[in-house]
């Protein structure tokens, strides 16, 4: 017994793993390893939607939208509306009195020549009319498109070439000759942006449904599509609930780059004397009064042209962010 416990007391005390004062080389990699991680965490934990690209072009489209809204209320604060004439503003020459085209408290952007008009009310209204004749059009655009895009990728054969021959024909026709012609017949008295709406949103469909229809093709051979017509699906049941699901994103992303192309439409066909007849505020009208002024009234050119620019690129800019965010082969950026 006291042999025993004498060998147990010898016994020697193993050393620590960790060396007494200094640093562990694991310790080290490990605090790498975490780093690491938290950046990968970091960088998967950031929302693909707020890229620069979006936040800007968003906050473009958000302001020309909110000088849309309170059009109204912003004009009445200076006491001016896009169709009372301010003649004591103009000089001898027509051309308006004062620093950058008659800027003053009362006239924020200036007034126009001849008539003296202000222009901010011209802006703001006008931001009304580009931005309704955009997004009704591309709405209108958007329901023909996706249903005949649907229904020819789903029924390939002859529906689908119907559907596709038609299209070939849109593309094909001289789409600026017959706006031109179709307001020269149209009477006055008819509601020019309704006519710009229903000419533009007409017209710009086969894009759209060009692009559904090949997607339809490809969605309708997946298996959950192919499940569902097994299980006795009915077709309307499959594009609507099926296909037609997976092709929202892809939509989202094709009406806010089609919505600048609907709204410099509008402003080119007023530029040319076929859009918007006076005295209805349109940026493409006053950019077209604007270019025997330029050299006179240079703000008369300057603010319209500029607000087209602006609303045009934050649409485009938005656009972009929203296809490298959706789609998911393109990661997140840092």
């Amino acid at each position: 017994m006291k042999d025993a416990t004498a060998t147990a007391t010898a016994q020697p005390v193993k050393p620590s793993a960790k060396p007494a004062g200094g640093r562990s080389g694991s310790g080290r990699s490990g605090s790498g390893r975490s780093k690491a991680g938290r950046e990968a965490e970091k960088t998967r934990s950031r929302s693909p939607f707020l890229r620069p690209s979006i936040l800007v072009g968003g906050g473009i489209v958000l302001l020309f939208v909110l000088l849309a809204v309170f059009a109204g209320p912003l004009s009445a604060i200076t006491g001016n509306d896009p169709y009372a004439e301010h003649p004591e503003t103009l000089g001898d020459t027509s051309a308006p009195v004062g620093f950058g085209g008659g800027i003053s408290a009362s006239h924020w952007f200036g007034v126009t020549p001849l008539r003296g008009v202000d222009l901010f009310s011209i802006v703001a209204y006008g931001a009304r009319i580009s931005l309704g004749i955009g997004l009704f059009s591309s709405i209108i655009s958007l329901v023909i498109g996706v249903t005949l895009g649907l229904v020819a990728g789903y029924f390939p054969g002859l529906i689908d070439s119907l559907i596709s021959r038609t299209m070939d024909v849109f593309f094909g026709f001289p789409f600026l000759i017959f706006a031109i012609a179709l307001s020269a017949v149209v009477p006055t008295s008819f509601p020019r942006p309704l006519l710009l709406t229903l000419v533009l949103g007409f017209f710009g469909w086969p894009g759209i449904a060009r692009l559904v229809r090949g997607q339809t093709l490809t969605l309708s051979q997946r298996n959950f599509a192919v499940a569902s017509r097994v299980m006795g699906a009915s077709p309307a049941h499959v594009l609507w609930h099926q296909i037609l699901p997976n092709l929202m994103p892809l939509l989202i992303v094709n009406v806010t780059l089609s919505i600048p192309g609907r709204i410099g439409a509008e402003a080119g066909l007023s530029f040319l004397g076929v859009g918007m007849n006076p005295p209805t505020p349109s940026w493409g009208r006053s950019i077209s009064d604007a270019v025997q002024w330029a050299l006179v009234d240079p703000a008369y050119l300057l603010f319209p042209g500029g607000a087209l620019f602006l609303l045009t690129f934050g649409f485009n800019l938005l656009g972009d962010g929203l296809s490298d965010a959706i789609d998911p082969r393109k990661g997140v950026r840092a």
